[in-house]
């Protein structure tokens, strides 16, 4: 009895941490597909063969249980309190999301690196440029990135963090080919910033967005009227992250 109450606390705090959930995160890598050069996408099938970045996106979330990849537990976000930046935060010992996306980066363009290390490093790429972009994995250092914020979602117990990970757009009741097609499209926004694979702006972006996230007052339960609101963020970032995936991947293999 003491190990099956262990181990539901262990997979509570586990899966409160996924960013984007399943579609979401296929979202990015089918987003990014379609922003990649020939010379990438070559590059890439010599790595990865059939495995596409949709399906690559959800690796890291997957291999959570396995003790071999312990050391990537604290990779999944950054923490940066309001009134910080990441130069100025205190960052976790074992690394986060803003130094595992550089150390992966430089592993791609390693001469030095195994294949098997190399795949490893698409997959984890991938995973954690749409981490990144989901804004509550930039955490306030407060609340566990929303976690700690219990809220009913569509009457169902829920949290802040979970809701921005999966509820809205599981919400949507659509494939993540679908919401891909739907959100793979120019938004009015300056075509450099877009495309832009700076880290720095990355985290500042999440944490201008907090505010709106947190704007739920004293509700009870969220639904409809928050999903309304805050649809066009969601969108907006998952095509942000398609596209400066498609950027740092057209870079290493350009």
């Amino acid at each position: 009895m003491k190990n099956i109450i262990l181990t539901t606390l262990a997979l509570s705090l586990t899966i409160s941490t996924f960013g984007w959930g399943q579609t979401g995160h296929r979202v990015i890598g089918k987003i990014a597909e379609n922003h990649l050069t020939a010379k990438a996408k070559k590059g890439l099938q010599k790595i990865m063969g059939h495995e596409s970045l949709a399906e690559a996106s959800t690796w890291m979330d997957e291999i959570r249980s396995d003790e071999k990849y312990n050391y990537a537990k604290t990779w999944h976000y950054v923490t940066v309190p309001e009134g910080k930046d990441y130069a100025t935060a205190e960052h976790e010992e074992k690394g986060d999301i803003y130094e595992a996306i550089g150390r992966m980066t430089a592993l791609l363009k390693s001469d030095t690196a195994t294949k098997i290390q190399k795949v490893e490093a698409v997959r984890m790429l991938t995973h954690l440029v749409g981490d990144i972009h989901q804004p509550l994995h930039v955490g306030n250092g407060q609340d566990r990135g929303g976690n700690n914020v219990k809220i009913k979602w569509f009457f169902d117990d829920s949290n802040l963090h979970r809701i921005w990970d999966s509820g809205i757009i599981d919400e949507k009741k659509m494939s993540y080919s679908e919401i891909a097609e739907i959100v793979d499209h120019p938004v009015d926004a300056n075509k450099d910033v877009l495309r832009s694979t700076d880290l720095d702006l990355w985290v500042k972006e999440a944490v201008e967005l907090r505010p709106q996230i947190y704007a739920i007052g004293e509700k009870e339960y969220l639904s409809y009227e928050y999903m309304h609101e805050n649809w066009g963020t969601v969108k907006t970032q998952l095509y942000k992250s398609g596209l400066r995936l498609a950027e740092l991947l057209n870079d290493i293999y350009g």
